[in-house]
């Protein structure tokens, strides 16, 4: 157990975890050059066109050091973004080292300084890297006094490296085998190791990833899933070397996958500890925590067909991803879908890609919204995630929202458009440090809503893309919420409904309603599409009619004549109006929830 090293990347987005894996990878011989290419963990096309990781992936690597003796690393690369902090906190647990990777031209951003607080709660050794020295804005000595004053690390204990380069990559090998300390545990005890990932293998059934703390484990062994209770036959055990590679066994303190020929999902729970059902242990591993979705939006399918594939999709894909969250929903436009959690808008946008592009799929999501808290006149509470379910606003006495506690870091030159950016989106009790020449800290108290839309996308732009955006939830506040119905043609849209905030209510009814205008097509009578509040209209905009020109073969004589034939028409108009539904195709519902940026487009 000396020999084994397990250890995690972490930092903030684009400080090179994943370049920085890659020439780890390389430098052990992992992979043949033949067979390389950039970012080989990053194993999803989503990830590699977008540049970033989205989920966690583990990789065994042989290492051979300056004294000759022989290393087994376990490397897990972690993602960046707020949105995928569950990954990086499963990652942590099955850890005893992190590598913190810091820009050495950016510094220490808001995402570092959350990831060095999930380190630190689970108690793990952490090595400061300084990386992209290669770099011409590179500042070192600023870097150092920002790791030394904002993450209270050893500046001199930092190892600098190009991971493009490859420059330091032998002295972090060594810095690894040297600083991060070995595993504990008995490989006699019983077993107990931790599941914190999965995969779906079609051919295989469920691939589970796990940590073993405790015991030794071996293909044709009976194990049980704590949690579930479920027991399954082990079928072959072996390490992740990019590839699966099968070994005889694994004990305490090795990192590797588990195939028992589980075909079924139902029961599987990511952060379950398995354990020999002859010799159960006496408890399981602790620290595992629920993710708590913060974004709810509701996905349904474009073709009512593709309810059933959809629901097998989202089971796979819970499987992979355990902080998605999802339950049966229904509208009355839409038809049947489901209810989903994220834990951002990131996140939603990437589970809606994964459905779309691996399961095949055409969906529809309905806008996002948070979870409101409601106390109602007689003092009962209600939680709403979906606006369909908001009771009727007589008998409401006090509704709350979530509030964020939001760190930004920016340089100096843009303080005032994000304190103007913080002041439009409702943010109190803002306050600014300094961290070092020419770099601020802004914090402010946010409700979440207001983040949901185009905040990090806003704040991009106005700092030129050096600001860094970090949050975690705070509370619930009292505000003054109104539900928004969207109404074509005096009939109510559910799925379109939303609960805004009083202030922002008219401007948002008045956005949907021109953008249905532009999509829904003309028809024989006028269409009013209009914004509401309860009874009150607060926002319309009209779709003009065809006219058929039923004077085209009148021609010359008394004008009563083309009087009469026009009177005529309008009396037909007003009774196909009486009778006349209006179809809203699907595009229409996809232009009015899309977010502004990509309408501008």
């Amino acid at each position: 157990m000396d020999h084994i090293r397990n250890f995690c990347i972490i930092a903030h987005i684009d400080h090179g975890k994943s370049t920085l894996a890659d020439r780890l990878i390389q430098r052990c011989g992992a992979v043949e050059d033949r067979e390389f290419r950039d970012q080989i963990l990053d194993s999803m096309d989503l990830e590699r066109e977008r540049g970033i990781t989205i989920k966690a992936n583990t990789v065994t690597l042989p290492y051979t050091a300056r004294d000759g003796r022989t290393y087994e690393l376990n490397l897990i690369d972690t993602p960046g973004h707020v949105d995928f902090s569950h990954e990086v906190r499963r990652s942590l647990m099955s850890c005893e080292g992190a590598l913190l990777v810091v820009d050495a031209s950016q510094g220490v951003e808001a995402q570092t300084v959350a990831n060095l607080y999930l380190a630190m709660e689970f108690g793990l050794t952490i090595v400061p890297v300084i990386n992209k020295i290669d770099l011409p804005s590179a500042d070192i000595d600023r870097v150092m006094e920002e790791i030394d004053r904002d993450l209270g690390l050893d500046p001199f204990e930092s190892v600098q490296v190009s991971a493009k380069m490859g420059t330091g990559i032998d002295d972090l090998l060594e810095a690894i085998v040297a600083k991060l300390p070995p595993p504990k545990g008995d490989p006699q005890a019983p077993l107990r190791a931790l599941l914190f990932d999965a995969q779906y293998d079609s051919y295989r059934g469920a691939v589970l990833l796990v940590r073993f703390f405790d015991g030794t484990l071996k293909a044709g062994t009976r194990v049980r899933l704590m949690h579930s209770d479920a027991e399954h036959k082990v079928e072959e055990v072996g390490c992740q070397r990019l590839k699966r590679v099968p070994v005889p066994e694994l004990s305490a303190g090795e990192v590797g996958y588990v195939l028992a020929g589980m075909k079924s999902l139902a029961g599987l729970a990511i952060g379950d500890t398995l354990t020999e059902a002859e010799r159960p242990a006496a408890e399981p591993v602790a620290g595992y925590r629920e993710a708590k979705p913060v974004v709810f939006s509701s996905i349904y399918p474009m073709a009512t067909d593709d309810y059933e594939n959809l629901t097998k999709a989202l089971e796979k894909l819970k499987l992979n991803d355990a902080s998605l969250i999802y339950e049966k929903d229904s509208s009355a436009a839409l038809g049947f879908g489901f209810r989903c959690g994220f834990l951002g808008l990131l996140h939603l946008d990437v589970v809606q890609e994964r459905l779309e592009r691996e399961y095949d799929l055409s969906l529809i999501l309905s806008a996002p919204s948070v979870r409101y808290r409601i106390v109602r006149n007689d003092d009962s509470e209600v939680w709403i995630d979906n606006p369909s379910f908001y009771p009727d606003p007589a008998s409401i006495k006090e509704a709350y929202e979530p509030y964020i506690k939001a760190t930004i870091m920016t340089p100096e030159r843009y303080l005032g458009t994000v304190m103007e950016l913080c002041r439009e989106r409702r943010g109190v009790e803002t306050t600014y440090n300094y961290l070092a020449a020419g770099r601020m800290e802004v914090v402010s108290q946010l409700p979440l809503a207001e983040v949901l839309f185009d905040f990090y996308d806003r704040l991009k732009s106005i700092t030129q893309g050096y600001g860094s955006f970090d949050y975690e939830l705070l509370d619930y506040r009292l505000g003054d919420m109104v539900k928004v119905d969207i109404l074509v043609n005096g009939e109510k849209v559910d799925a379109l409904s939303q609960l805004v905030h009083r202030e922002f209510a008219r401007p948002r009814a008045l956005r949907y309603c021109e953008r249905l205008a532009r999509k829904i097509p003309r028809q024989q009578f006028k269409i009013a599409i209009q914004g509401a509040i309860g009874g009150q209209i607060i926002a319309r905009t009209t779709i003009n009619p065809f006219r058929k020109d039923v004077t085209a073969k009148c021609y010359g004589g008394d004008i009563t004549r083309k009087r009469k034939l026009l009177e005529k028409q309008k009396e037909g108009k007003k009774k196909m109006k009486m009778v006349g539904a209006v179809e809203i195709p699907q595009a229409a519902f996809v232009a009015v929830l899309r977010t502004e940026d990509e309408d501008e487009e």
